[in-house]
């Protein structure tokens, strides 16, 4: 099944472009023509066209933007509230609607795997499996500290306040990449889940908390029905947590690698979601901006991931000359 959605996204970005290129010679006869027959009528159908197309080609440019290794992977997203009390416990929560509406948005599958909610409000961290082409590559620029600026809602005065949270996204590994894990390294620890599943869930212990000692990396899993499904689960993850951190780290720094990761707090942001005194969404990495806060809290996240891979390359060709 998968295979098979795969060669039928492979045929319609094919086909994209075959139509892209047939577009572009027929723009190209009506602009000679134009020019043959100075009729200004012609020419501002060619300029109007013409605008169109490269709204297209735009389009068919960032599957060329989309070219890492895991770039078409589904991916882990998770989410930590930072700094900021319950505030911050609320933004995180309103970052994971944001990541679920974005997915539905591009007709992905996104599921919930773990999920510990605050005592007042929001939640502490959560962790999400979204699977679809091209996750895994347009979700890797949210990876970072997102801070939002707003009146709160929890506090009497009604001041303004600054809350964090972190996100992290770790791709989906192929089967055959998958890391080999000693089973002496592995802690497990087995609960009654508090998550969907019908009465069964909450009479056996299948909840399943897989700790890798070496390097202090813990994950959970509580969604299947049976334990061994969650053990199964629990351990792709870590997997590709544990492939993730090896990337960056040499093996004798992966045991440390829980000390590499980003505080949710000042001065560390990627993105910045300002709701008051003014409207404004910054991406600090690439300083695009955009005012429209709802939009993207809704899950419009499109421009923002596209001039981040924008800017990724830029900087790599940068970098190599």
């Amino acid at each position: 099944m998968e295979t098979n959605r795969r060669a039928e996204s492979l045929r319609q970005e094919i086909a994209g472009w075959e139509d892209l290129a047939g577009a572009t010679r027929q723009l190209a006869e009506l602009a000679e023509l134009a020019k043959e027959s100075r009729d200004d009528s012609v020419a501002a159908d060619v300029t109007k066209q013409l605008a169109a197309l490269n709204e297209r080609y735009r389009q068919q440019e960032l599957l060329v933007l989309l070219s890492g290794p895991y770039d078409e992977a589904g991916v882990f997203l998770s989410i930590h509230a930072g700094t900021g009390g319950v505030d911050a416990q609320d933004w995180a929560e309103k970052l994971e609607r944001m990541y679920l509406r974005f997915a539905e948005k591009m007709g992905w599958r996104a599921e919930i795997l773990d999920r510990n909610s605050g005592a007042e409000a929001g939640l502490k961290n959560d962790l999400i499996k979204i699977s679809g082409r091209w996750a895994y590559g347009y979700l890797k620029s949210e990876a970072g500290v997102h801070r939002l600026v707003r009146i709160s809602p929890f506090d009497a005065e009604a001041m303004r306040q600054t809350s964090f949270a972190l996100v992290e996204i770790i791709p989906e590994l192929p089967n055959q990449e998958a890391m080999e894990i000693k089973d002496e390294d592995l802690e497990y620890n087995f609960s009654r889940s508090g998550g969907p599943g019908g009465q069964n869930v909450n009479k056996t212990s299948t909840a399943v908390r897989l700790t890798h000692k070496p390097s202090g990396i813990t994950v959970t899993a509580q969604t299947e029905r049976s334990q061994y499904q969650n053990r199964e689960r629990a351990l792709a993850i870590l997997k590709a947590r544990l492939f993730a951190a090896a990337r960056e780290a040499s093996a004798h720094e992966l045991k440390e690698i829980k000390g590499v990761a980003p505080k949710a707090e000042w001065g560390k942001q990627i993105r910045s979601y300002v709701l008051d005194p003014y409207q404004l969404v910054k991406d600090h990495r690439t300083n695009y901006e955009t005012v429209d806060v709802g939009a993207v809290l809704d899950g419009q996240l499109l421009p923002l991931m596209e001039s981040y891979l924008r800017h990724e390359v830029q900087q790599s060709v940068a970098q190599s000359t």
